[in-house]
């Protein structure tokens, strides 16, 4: 193909542009002279252009320039919004689908993390191979590093599954000040962040569970010859399993660009073996201090010796670690506008006990870090009051775990905030429901009128957050009659702040997990709503079918039911009820005189269509509509999926039928 000169020398000069703009030429000198040191004999200087093409290819630069040179549309916008479409003068490069390559900032540091495979996952040694096409069981990794996560694909539950990811990890993000300055091996040294792994596994029925949750320790890599090491993972398991291996990852770490000047291993394990002697002293002074608090807060009355104090907590490593180490200020960016939606949010996660072999009805104690927890979307109470205090902290609040009971002694946690005029309102953060609390006065007279509480907390022991600890010392440990002024010690007794501070503070070289970012929901609302409900019309028409019934929709009424489930939620993000005087008007216009309505509303927190119906007709009031009989009945369902950060959701449907009523 020949193109006219104008257009050729117009081509020649945005090349020209584009190879000056991403500094190909400075890069090119690079390559060359590494090229130069590394596959040439020092006696040997000599280089074909084709061995410098061969080495510009093998790291990239041509593709990369190739692709930063993909120009669809002519340049100049006003020509195209005035005059008619021109054929494109620039290269269109159709790009088969292969996976996204990432542009490297050769001014940072990066850690390119391969995961190539995994091996004695003996818990599936017996899984036959998944034929094409079958829905089986599969295990996802998930990944987080100073405020970055990723996700591998979905590999077939294997004894050896087919692990084949990378991910490239910014080591020199938004810290460690100058951020054009491409850090050197002992600046990275001192960056503590471990690599945070959570591997899960995901069923055929969609439910998922928590494998393993490992920490990789990656600066291994400032230490290894040529910049590249191999390390087998070992991972255990979790909750009761903690000391049981569940299988061994092979991964790959390398460091791009390359260093210049490696560290000697002596190095890299002298400072590891600091910082382990160093978290260690911390954490036995605190246990020292715990201890010392305990045994003053026992002396105050001997009963507190059955209250609810939790000051240490075990991880799903079966770790145990300071109750406010799991809580930290997070800002959930422009993924959630209000506490109350940060309430709905965390209400929408799944909510499971963590699991216990055997039985006696004991509770087995698991407080997941949040990646954990983030990763399998669901968690025990403790997970949820965790994540909801540390969002309302973000907003500013002044938020607290409060531990404690509900009815029939049952231990529970939810969330309080101290308003700046002294209001206390408890948050329940598996339901996103407010109270307001009102103490009872037992000095009171009899008569006198007391605020009936409706919360269903019975007993609190203490309250915290990352900062503050405070034991209840109050004659009575009922919620009731509990006042929550925090600063008198004759009622609450604090824990020292420096002392949590030592060992849960953020930055500092400590065992605890950095917090990571929300993502926001890859679930498209509009094409989920419509699956959900194609598929529930053919479970009701199925279902009537098997009672001898025939089934007609009204696509009409269907959609007059819309607005029903908006105001559902917002009413339970906001509390506020809208809309309801429309949607009434409009059901009486579609329904004709004679003729009776009904409605069934619900809410569910997963999209399993079938297991949402299968809930549904152990309703009466739903099982009369799905199986109405009468003169002209017409069937309606309406399916409504709201999305939140992390996948999260909240799925409302509506069914809804009309018939002629014949007495």
């Amino acid at each position: 193909m020949s193109l006219p000169l104008e257009k050729a020398s117009e081509l020649k000069q945005i090349i020209h542009q584009q190879l000056i703009k991403m500094d190909v030429h400075g890069r090119i000198r690079e390559v060359l002279a590494e090229t130069i040191r590394e596959e040439l004999a020092p006696e040997h200087q000599q280089l074909s252009t084709e061995d410098l093409i061969k080495a510009l290819r093998q790291r990239g630069i041509i593709d990369e320039v190739m692709k930063e040179l993909k120009f669809v549309t002519d340049v100049n916008d006003k020509e195209r919004t005035s005059a008619p479409p021109k054929p494109s003068t620039h290269f269109v490069e159709r790009e088969p689908p292969v996976l996204k390559k990432t542009n490297i900032d050769p001014t940072r540091r990066y850690l390119y993390l391969q995961v190539l495979g995994g091996k004695a996952f003996l818990e599936h040694l017996q899984e036959p191979e998944p034929l094409p096409g079958q829905i089986c069981s599969t295990f996802t990794l998930c990944l987080h590093f100073r405020n970055q996560r990723f996700r591998s694909k979905p590999v077939p539950c294997a004894c050896e599954p087919d692990f084949h990811d990378g991910f490239l990890l910014e080591v020199h993000k938004d810290s460690l000040g100058d951020g054009s300055k491409k850090v050197d091996a002992t600046t990275m040294l001192s960056i503590s962040d471990p690599v945070h792994m959570v591997l899960i596994k995901t069923d055929t029925f969609g439910e998922t569970t928590l494998v393993a949750s490992y920490f990789l320790e990656w600066r291994s890599v400032l230490a290894a010859e040529n910049g590249v090491t191999n390390v087998a993972v070992e991972l255990l398991g979790v909750g009761t399993e903690s000391k049981v291996s569940v299988g061994v990852l092979n991964i790959r770490l390398e460091m791009y660009p390359q260093l210049s000047k490696m560290l000697s291993p002596e190095i890299t394990s002298t400072q590891f073996s600091l910082e382990h002697q160093k978290t260690a002293e911390k954490e036995r002074l605190f246990l020292v201090y715990a201890k010392q608090w305990w045994r003053e807060y026992l002396q105050i009355r001997p009963t507190h010796n059955i209250r609810l104090v939790k000051i240490f907590a075990q991880d799903e490593n079966g770790i145990n670690r300071p109750v406010c180490s799991y809580i930290r200020p997070l800002r959930a960016g422009r993924l959630l506008d209000t506490p109350r939606q940060a309430a709905r949010f965390v209400s929408v996660l799944g909510y499971e006990r963590a699991p216990v072999i055997g039985g006696g009805g004991g509770k087995q104690e698991q407080w997941c870090t949040l990646l954990a927890f983030l990763c399998r979307n669901k968690g025990d109470c403790e997970d949820h009051a965790n994540l909801l205090c540390s969002l309302l902290l973000g907003y500013g609040l002044e938020a607290f775990v409060c531990v404690g009971t509900k009815a029939k002694g049952v231990p529970h946690t939810w969330v309080m905030t101290c308003g700046t005029d002294g209001t206390i309102t408890f948050w329940e953060s598996l339901t996103g429901h407010r109270y307001i609390h009102r103490p009872i006065s037992p000095d009171d007279p009899p008569l006198a009128e007391q605020p009936k509480p409706l919360y269903p907390y019975r007993t609190i022991g203490c309250v915290f957050n990352h900062q503050k600890f405070f034991g209840n010392c109050q004659p009575s440990d009922a919620v009731e009659v509990c006042v929550f002024d925090l600063q008198d010690e004759s009622k609450w007794k604090p824990m020292s702040g420096e002392a949590i501070k030592s060992v849960c503070s953020p930055g500092t070289v400590s065992s605890v997990p950095p917090f990571p970012p929300l993502c926001a929901s890859t679930i498209d609302t509009a094409i989920t709503s419509n699956e959900m409900e194609l598929q529930l019309r053919i479970l009701v028409s199925e279902h009537r079918k098997d009672l001898g019934l025939s089934t007609v929709w009204d696509d009409q009424l269907s959609y007059l039911l819309s607005p029903a489930l908006a105001a559902y939620e917002l009413e339970r993000t906001t509390g506020i009820s809208a809309g309801n005087e429309e949607f009434q008007d409009a059901v009486r216009r579609a329904v004709p005189d004679g003729h009776t309505f009904k409605g069934f509303p619900i809410h569910f927190v997963y999209r399993n269509a079938r297991r949402a119906f299968a809930t549904c007709l152990r309703s009466p009031f739903c099982e009369e509509i799905v199986c109405c009989r009468g003169d002209q009945v017409r069937l309606a369902v309406r399916v409504r999926v709201f999305t939140y950060p992390e996948s999260a959701c909240a799925v409302w449907i509506m069914f809804a039928c009309k018939y002629r009523s014949v007495l």
